[in-house]
């Protein structure tokens, strides 16, 4: 029997704006509840900050992706990647469905830049066996990016059985397509968009978007249609476009 899931993608800038011009993790925690996603990837999420609480009244009484996940989405997973004396940030997953299995693997490319593979595997409902899903926020240089796209590939080979279905999706920071030829090309991936769009969708900056920065790419699934939702204005989200997917597995 065929079952539907859809995803989402977003790189929500540690909870502000464009520019840093506002906190906008409550207009942030609106939007995702309104693409009505099953899972969501989530990229720059802060897991705890000392001074943030101080300085702004409205500051969440708990780490980020505790306070997106509230009431939507019961199961979640954090993976720290980047620590600094007030406070650390990474990646994030939430799920409807229940995560069995969770881990965060570095693969940093140097010390300046801390990455990582947040894994996780879900139990989805009765007789749908399971869901692997890896988050993702890939270095800045290209050296670094192809590192880490092949460290991905390794570890999706090692982490994830051939023929339950996978979704990799996150911010690639890939405005060439090399990674994302790679990706393709060693795990036998689709990206989300390539229907539509050649290279993917166009998500930095989020209003006018012009980078193809943010991908989702499954195996297993069949697309059935996929959607940049871009923020009404700079002040009211991310500095990244929202990314959903409608998956089915037949």
């Amino acid at each position: 029997m065929p079952f539907n899931l859809r995803v989402a993608t977003y790189n929500i800038h540690k909870g502000f704006s464009h520019f840093n011009w506002r906190m906008a993790v409550h207009e942030i925690r609106e939007r995702l509840r309104a693409v009505n996603a099953d899972v969501v990837f989530l990229q720059e999420v802060i897991g705890g900050h000392l001074g943030h609480p101080v300085r702004y009244r409205n500051w969440p009484d708990r780490p980020q992706y505790e306070f997106l996940a509230d009431a939507v989405w019961p199961s979640f997973a954090y993976g720290r990647n980047a620590v600094y004396d007030h406070g650390h940030h990474g990646n994030a997953i939430l799920s409807r469905y229940p995560i069995v299995h969770s881990h965060n693997h570095d693969v940093s490319a140097h010390r300046f830049e801390r990455r990582g593979l947040l894994y996780c595997q879900m139990q989805l409902p009765a007789g749908q066996g399971n869901l692997h899903c890896i988050c993702v926020h890939l270095a800045l240089n290209e050296r670094g990016r192809q590192q880490q796209i092949a460290e991905l590939s390794d570890r999706a080979h090692e982490w994830v059985p051939a023929d339950e279905p996978l979704v990799i999706a996150g911010d690639f920071n890939d405005w060439r397509g090399r990674a994302g030829q790679q990706l393709t090309h060693a795990l036998n991936v689709k990206e989300a968009f390539h229907a539509g769009r050649a290279h993917g969708a166009r998500s930095f900056p989020g209003v006018w978007p012009l980078l193809r920065l943010d991908r989702i790419y499954v195996r297993g699934l069949t697309v059935e249609n996929a959607r940049v939702h871009h923020a009404a204005r700079w002040t009211r989200g991310s500095d990244h476009a929202l990314l959903t997917a409608n998956l089915v597995r037949e």
